[in-house]
């Protein structure tokens, strides 16, 4: 996946207070999708150190933490393990790389990953294949920003030209909204976050 260099660097510190904090309002903001959740399984996508996944564990009945970095592996599978928690399992793997026709889940949630992706139809098509039926995918990323250039991210995603694609993918009952504008949060940035809930 996109810059796992990087994020194999900044494992050990990855959890600043400012990372915390969004995460606790993507958590929130990914809760308020679900339905029946407790025995639905969910695969936190590019987890990174597993804050936004930790915050919702106890609301599904199992959970994956997937990341192509295995230092940002290393370090959620420490804190399964100091929470003593039997419901999630960890997988470092790929998946601009490669697809697993064997995996299944009834919620895919990822926050701030796909401005790391290069090909984002690819991407967004292999998370489908993995959907449940009806199952859903839910995104938290940064609205469209001008004022960010870089060759390693996306600079934000404009919300309808995103859910253009997701539909000829197939996706379906797409819906969005901006949840959380903070100071400084996106490359240096002031910056606005968005949830997006999609189904399959």
């Amino acid at each position: 996946m996109g810059n796992t260099d990087k994020f194999e660097m900044i494992a050990d510190i990855y959890d600043t207070p400012e990372r915390i904090q969004i995460a606790r309002v993507s958590s929130n903001a990914i809760r308020e999708y679900l339905v029946d959740a407790k025995s639905k399984s969910a695969i936190d996508f590019g987890c990174g150190t597993g804050l936004v996944g930790m915050n919702l564990i106890s609301d599904f009945n199992s959970m994956l933490f997937l990341d192509t970095s295995q230092n940002m592996i290393h370090q959620i599978e420490q804190k399964i393990s100091s929470s003593n928690i039997q419901n999630a399992a960890t997988l470092c793997f790929d998946f601009e790389k490669d697809s697993l026709s064997d995996l299944h889940a009834d919620y895919i949630f990822m926050a701030q990953v796909l401005l790391h992706i290069k090909d984002i139809e690819l991407l967004l098509s292999r998370l489908y294949e993995i959907l449940e039926e009806n199952g859903h995918l839910l995104i938290i990323d940064f609205d469209k920003n001008e004022k960010i250039a870089s060759d390693m991210v996306h600079n934000g995603f404009d919300q309808t030209e995103l859910k253009e694609v997701m539909t000829k993918i197939g996706y379906r009952n797409i819906k969005s909204k901006t949840i959380y504008t903070g100071s400084k949060i996106f490359m240096g940035h002031d910056a606005s976050l968005f949830v997006l809930d999609s189904q399959k």
